[in-house]
């Protein structure tokens, strides 16, 4: 299940839809408006089943928030891009099933991939032809 953030653009999520990328966003289809970020945006993605997470708040690029059941994205990129890197990551090798992203917190941006996994010492870095 693809999760987008309240804070990823009405219009980027429609060009996902258009796309044929099945996603559902917090505030509208999962969850309430105004769902505070650790509060209550975790334990909702540990009560679905294998959820991406896909946000443009780069606090969530962090290691403490690794867990086996959920794999958060954070979209270093514009508002008007957001879409177009969602569906990049989704057909990057490294990514491109669930059982690939489950345990990570992944940090993507123009110029790379930021990873970290459950128990990492540190984070990985990938390109985008990897």
């Amino acid at each position: 299940m693809n999760i987008l953030d309240e804070n990823i653009p009405e219009s980027q999520r429609q060009l996902l839809k258009g796309w044929k990328i099945r996603v559902r966003q917090v505030g509208q289809d999962i969850g309430r408006k105004g769902m505070k970020d650790r509060e209550h945006l975790i334990p909702l993605l540990r009560s679905l089943a294998r959820p991406r997470f896909f946000t443009r708040d780069l606090g969530f690029f962090d290691q403490r928030l690794c867990h086996r059941r959920y794999c958060i994205v954070c979209l270093a990129v514009g508002a008007a891009e957001a879409a177009s890197f969602v569906r990049r990551y989704l057909r990057h090798p490294a990514f491109n099933t669930k059982s690939k992203c489950m345990g990570k917190v992944i940090r993507i941006s123009e110029t790379g991939i930021r990873v970290w996994t459950v128990g990492a010492i540190e984070a990985v870095q990938l390109d985008w032809k990897s």
